[in-house]
């Protein structure tokens, strides 16, 4: 047998395999586990206060009711995909008027874009679902398994019956809120107590059991396990965010300048003379963060500016008898010159400038122009379709008819009588095919709530009446108590030259 470990190219192979097995363990080193230490102060208090709002919106919304009407109905918030609807409160849009849902849309890209311009990534550390979800999952997580030194020893023992308590413990309440929250979903798609009764006896779609499937997965998974790695690496805000910063915007920052050198023995440093800063490298800012990330590194992509660090560095200045601020909200152009020695304090004059008034002015011209479109909109509209064959028809007295399909919507929640009426051709007479009932000038239609009626309408006419081949007209809706008026301009085809 040959010994292939003589041969040169066979030694030069497992060379390259061994040094691109160490580069592989290198790229793609397994997670750490980040354990965040709880915290109290001010921005703890503010993320408590902004997961309590935003869960309870989530949750309750559905079940919030709102008087209609009989014909309509009574959920507050609904997105009604079987009848084509969206209900928010008195607002309601039909799909022809998508364009408002698409204003929402752009004036949450601005508002984000004016967000982030001045105070950063707030929106990440606040706001953000994956945020929301993670801090209440580590409330659960740090209730039966202790704050983070527990939780580490905990992780690093071995299984026993205490392990496997907590552990199954923590990963069934986390599945109850995953639940909780594809649950809370899906009844913003239906009336919410009538789905609720039908999913519990297994009666609903299975549509609605997919969905609370696959967002209980998904809450579960990214919440409890993926965490962070979320953030870093299937968001793309964190780089997006570069293009909406500059050295105006607001950002936690760790002041180097006056937290530089940092030193642990700062008594012995000061009794031997030497320079020391304010920090005492005691790492409660990284024992805090979410993110498992040093502050004192410098603008991370991995930070969310959730500012629990500044928390915990002022606890720990009042004990060290230090200024709070050696972590704190600041600009990039106010810490240069705090840095050059200059005291410059960041206030909220220091992040007004021509691009927030920029972004602030077109979120808000966005806001008044659907507002006012909203106040102003019809709630009536007609489209009028003409028969092509054939396209008109001479009677035995002479007149000249046509054919047509009227469209008549009615987006109010309540029955509506309506007039048809034709302006522009003279002595016009109106049939409505399938009513028994002789030609006039005037037809009435009754079309019920949120409903679109169709009913095909024969107009005749004296040939005299016609200016040619092709009279354009005006086919008229009018409500009869006296309320909205439309009308379509239509075309009536005749035996005469163009």
């Amino acid at each position: 047998m040959t010994n292939t470990t003589d041969d040169p190219a066979n030694v030069d192979r497992f060379d390259v395999e061994a040094v691109n097995s160490k580069t592989k363990r290198v790229m793609y080193e397994a997670r750490k586990k980040i354990f965040p230490k709880r915290v109290s102060g001010t921005f703890r208090s503010l993320k408590w206060w902004v997961m309590a709002v935003t869960l309870g919106i989530y949750y309750m919304t559905p079940w919030l009711r709102w008087d209609r009407g009989e014909y309509a109905p009574d959920q507050a918030v609904l997105v009604d995909l079987a009848n084509s609807r969206f209900y928010f409160f008195f607002i309601e849009i039909w799909p022809q008027e998508f364009y408002y849902v698409a204003g929402l849309l752009i004036m949450a890209g601005v508002g984000l874009f004016l967000v982030t311009s001045t105070v950063g990534r707030a929106w990440c550390g606040y706001t953000c679902p994956q945020t929301v979800w993670v801090d209440l999952f580590l409330v659960v997580e740090r209730f039966i398994e202790g704050d983070r030194n527990a939780r580490i020893k905990l992780d690093k023992a071995p299984w026993s019956v205490d392990k496997w308590r907590k552990r199954l413990a923590k990963h069934a309440i986390w599945i109850v809120i995953a639940m909780a929250t594809g649950g809370a979903w899906i009844f913003y798609f239906a009336d919410a107590p009538t789905l609720a009764r039908n999913f519990l006896a297994f009666d609903a779609p299975w549509v609605a059991y997919s969905t609370v499937g696959i967002l209980t997965a998904t809450t579960y998974t990214f919440a409890g396990f993926m965490r962070e790695q979320v953030c870093t690496y299937m968001c793309p805000w964190p780089r997006i965010q570069a293009a909406m910063l500059d050295e105006d915007s607001l950002v936690v920052t760790y002041n180097d300048w006056r937290g530089e050198p940092r030193s642990r023995h700062r008594k012995r440093l000061e009794a031997e003379g030497k320079a020391v800063g304010d920090c005492v490298d005691c790492n409660a800012c990284v024992a805090v963060c979410p993110m498992g990330i040093d502050i004192r590194d410098g603008q991370q992509l991995e930070c969310i500016t959730c500012a629990l660090c500044i928390d915990a560095c002022d606890g720990v200045m009042e004990k060290v008898g230090k200024p709070r601020g050696l972590i704190s909200y600041a600009t990039l152009s106010d810490y240069a010159k705090n840095q050059a020695g200059q005291d410059t304090p960041t206030t909220w004059r220091s992040f007004l400038r021509p691009r927030t008034f920029i972004y602030a002015a077109f979120w808000a011209a966005i806001g008044i122009a659907m507002l006012l479109a909203l106040l102003m909109r019809d709630r009536l509209d007609v489209n009028v379709l003409h028969d092509r064959n054939p396209v008109f028809v001479q009677l035995s007295d002479g007149s000249i008819r046509n054919g047509y399909t009227v469209k008549i919507l009615n987006m109010l929640a309540r029955p509506r009588e309506f007039r048809l009426e034709v302006e522009g051709l003279d002595d016009a007479r109106l049939i409505m095919v399938g009513q028994d009932s002789d030609a006039a000038a005037v037809l009435d239609v009754a079309v019920g709530a949120d409903t679109l009626k169709a009913v095909k309408v024969f107009i005749a006419v004296k040939p005299g009446a016609l200016a040619g081949k092709r009279t354009k007209f005006d086919l008229v809706v009018r409500e009869k108590d006296g309320g909205e008026t439309t009308s379509y301009r239509a075309t009536f085809e005749g035996p005469g030259e163009s």
